[in-house]
């Protein structure tokens, strides 16, 4: 069974863009991780007028660069890869994969690579729910998951997820750059929130540390970072629970 699973993958065809721009042709058995989940998408980006679709760029915190995207849906999913502390990588587009038999042919570029702190991998493709029961959507997803998963990757299909926590965290992410916040608050601000269990708690226990205004965006900052945990099951508000991560 190994070396007929070795033999399939080693057909398969892969090719992606190093960070350099450099297009690099490799086989499913042989792709390295680290290499796909720093490179660039592997097709071009186009934008014209009347497109159905929003495409751009995302900057991202854990990557500390920009990520592509072609539609919000997929800018949905980059947000919370950006959020969740067990990601350290996201690529967009990260390869194409090609498999040629004598009764037919089939390539794919899936929407995201995520690599995570255990240097595991997820290949993510997203399609709106509706989209899910089209025939062909179904295998070529059936056909790209059962290669991902002979390569040892996980392979996720995402259609959204809660709305109300999904606004949580697109409001979090605009404080998820270290320049919008004061760095002499992150220490103090978090030892605070260890003994305190709102944001409100922790912006009156604070008050000597400086205005709210400066506070609020340290203790959003932390959070996003993952160092703070909050409620997200609600609109945030200043009676939103919060508690001191596990590390």
């Amino acid at each position: 069974m190994a070396g007929i699973l070795e033999d399939r993958l080693a057909s398969v065809e892969v090719r992606y863009r190093r960070d350099g721009g450099e297009v690099v042709d490799t086989t499913m058995d042989l792709a390295r991780i680290d290499a796909l989940a720093g490179s660039m998408p592997v097709r071009e980006f186009r934008w014209y007028k009347g497109r159905k679709h929003y495409s751009g760029w995302y900057w991202s915190s854990t990557t500390g660069g920009m990520v592509a995207y072609e539609s919000l849906l997929e800018l949905a999913r980059i947000l919370l890869a950006d959020f969740d502390p067990d990601v350290c990588g996201i690529a967009a587009q990260p390869f194409q994969m090609a498999e040629r038999t004598e009764s037919k042919s089939r390539s794919h570029v899936p929407d995201l690579l995520l690599l995570h702190r255990d240097r595991t991998a997820t290949v993510v493709d997203v399609k709106p729910a509706h989209r899910l029961d089209d025939p062909v959507v179904t295998t070529v997803f059936e056909w790209t998951g059962s290669l991902v998963r002979m390569r040892g990757w996980r392979f996720e299909v995402w259609s959204g997820v809660d709305p109300v926590q999904l606004e949580n965290i697109r409001f979090l992410a605009g404080y998820r750059r270290p320049s919008v916040v004061d760095a002499a608050l992150l220490e103090p601000v978090a030892e605070i929130a260890a003994k305190q269990d709102t944001i409100c708690g922790v912006e009156i226990a604070a008050r000597s540390l400086g205005p709210a205004g400066l506070v609020r965006p340290a203790l959003l900052h932390l959070i996003w970072r993952g160092v703070v945990a909050a409620d997200l099951s609600d609109p945030l508000s200043l009676e939103t629970s919060i508690w001191l991560a596990e590390r």
